[in-house]
């Protein structure tokens, strides 16, 4: 990882799923080829309910399924490719190889479900769910500090 100076930490609280879907969709507006946005937090902590929230605010319009037994779910936007994995039943780190998160990244966008299961980049966006109650998450965000100006104030 960078030096800590280099990056970005924020939290915020999101007491609904539409604080979630406003979250997703900040996420969105920013995201750019190349970036991965590494999802990290427990079973049922809302990770896939965020990513789908991202690929709704960048205009996906049909079913957003989980990629848990596909792996990788493509996504064609109008503004970038968004590749969506998960790797909780990746067993070892050489199997991303076969899913293209490289070439997923020199195309678009990367949204990785259970990133601690591969390395991640450096400049990886990293955002951990931590549930707090029935409806309501702890988003902690380690970013680079280009991402400052978009998370800097937002409670919700």
């Amino acid at each position: 990882m960078k030096d800590d100076s280099e990056r970005f930490r924020h939290s915020i609280a999101l007491e609904s799923l539409e604080d979630t879907a406003h979250l997703g969709a900040l996420i969105a507006r920013a995201l750019k080829k190349g970036n991965t946005l590494a999802l990290r937090g427990d079973l049922g902590a809302g990770k896939t309910a965020l990513a789908r929230s991202i690929l709704q605010a960048l205009g996906v319009t049909g079913p957003i399924a989980s990629p848990t037994f596909t792996l990788v779910q493509a996504y064609e936007t109008a503004r970038l490719p968004i590749r969506h994995f998960d790797l909780y039943r990746i067993e070892d780190p050489s199997e991303l190889e076969e899913l293209g998160l490289d070439e997923a990244l020199s195309e678009g966008a990367a949204l990785i479900e259970w990133p601690d299961r591969a390395e991640m980049p450096e400049d990886a966006i990293n955002l951990t769910l931590t549930i707090t109650g029935a409806q309501s998450r702890q988003a902690e965000i380690d970013a680079p500090a280009a991402w400052a100006a978009i998370f800097a104030g937002k409670d919700f």
